[in-house]
């Protein structure tokens, strides 16, 4: 019986949640889009990845849905609604519409929130979302290209795109251990709130929200929990959990379609080793052109023979991605590339390139 079943709202989630899960000891398998067929063979959690975070709502809601009922069919004993440890969702959604969905669909109440991931500085205190020692509408995230990020607490940006009363359970709470989060918890439910933000700067804060929820119906946030669900789940070792996939040998190639300051950050470092093409917006735009354009790229690629990977990057400042989208349009220049990619991605793998390093949830 299947333990755990995640609905993931975008790929690179989906992927970042399977490590942990497996790092952990759950044997994992990660499924591109709903899947048709049965469970796969020896996996204790499955990964459903989606392309939901920045769709409309309505379509959010109803691939998640048909997730869930897939997952259901399966026998699974908890869902698992991943998002980003950025809480990526403003007062449209997706994370509360989708969360909503799922709580009807399961009959369940009450559900928590836990967006936080501490080993990337993505920290939860009194209900307030840190990105390093920076508040989330302070960091990067505040001029993201398609949700920017003005609010750093928590319940305030749930309750705006959510359907009740969102409480915290506070770092202190969790110091005090299982018994006092899981009381706290109760207490909520009990006063009529629907969501619980928990807080959590470290890594035993992520274990004692594991303890406390391993029989929960429904859990939603980042990676970081599955950390302490997966300890409770687990039955197996690292190196049996690892077993059920393992990136393979052979050439690689990095593609980054991502314009966080993070991604930045990495594509400016990786470059000064790396070979390395930017992507031209203007031949992404019409179908002729690109198709042209992928097929150079690709030739590129292949025909390097560095140590390291070579690198095609979209990636752009804050300040030339403002100029591209005021060139062409924010949404067709996202489409464009995401095209580019694709295209690109096909023909490399036809030309014999086995693992792909993908920055962006969108360009994944």
């Amino acid at each position: 019986m299947l333990k755990i079943g995640v609905i993931a709202d975008d790929f690179t989630g989906a992927t970042d949640i399977a490590s942990f899960l497996v790092e952990n000891g759950m044997p994992t398998v990660q499924i591109n889009d709903v899947p048709t067929g049965t469970q796969p063979e020896g996996c204790d959690a499955v990964v459903i990845s989606l392309k939901t975070r920045s769709c409309p709502a309505q379509e959010a809601i109803k691939q998640s849905l048909a997730a869930l009922v897939w997952l259901k069919k399966q026998g699974c004993q908890q869902v698992y609604f991943k998002y980003c440890s950025t809480f990526d969702s403003t007062a449209e959604g997706n994370i509360g519409p989708v969360t909503d969905a799922l709580m009807v669909a399961l009959d369940t109440s009450f559900t928590v929130i836990s967006p936080a991931l501490p080993v990337n500085g993505r920290t939860v205190y009194q209900g307030y979302l840190f990105v390093m020692n920076h508040l989330l509408a302070e960091s990067g995230m505040r001029h993201h290209p398609i949700n920017p990020m003005t609010d750093s607490y928590l319940p305030r940006l749930m309750e705006a795109q959510a359907q009740g009363r969102c409480g915290v359970i506070p770092a202190q709470t969790l110091d005090e251990g299982v018994a006092a989060t899981r009381a706290a918890l109760s207490r909520l439910q009990q006063e009529g709130y629907r969501y619980a933000v928990l807080d959590a700067l470290n890594e035993r804060h992520l274990e004692i929200q594991g303890e406390v929820l391993r029989d929960a119906l429904l859990v939603t946030g980042g990676s970081g929990m599955a950390m302490g669900l997966a300890r409770q789940w687990a039955k197996h070792g690292v190196s049996q959990a690892r077993s059920a996939g393992y990136p393979l040998s052979g050439r690689a190639v990095v593609l980054s379609g991502s314009c966080s300051q993070m991604t930045n950050q990495q594509v400016a470092f990786y470059r000064q080793h790396a070979p390395t093409r930017d992507v031209d917006v203007a031949r992404c735009l019409s179908s002729e052109t690109r198709e042209a354009y992928a097929e150079a790229l690709a030739q590129w690629v292949l025909s390097q023979d560095s140590e390291l990977a070579p690198m095609i990057s979209a990636t752009a400042s804050t300040q030339a991605l403002a100029a591209i989208q005021q060139q062409y349009g924010a949404t067709e220049a996202s489409h464009a590339v995401e095209a580019l990619f694709s295209l690109l991605a096909a023909r490399l793998a036809e030309g014999g390139i086995t693992r792909f390093i993908v920055a962006g949830g969108e360009t994944s």
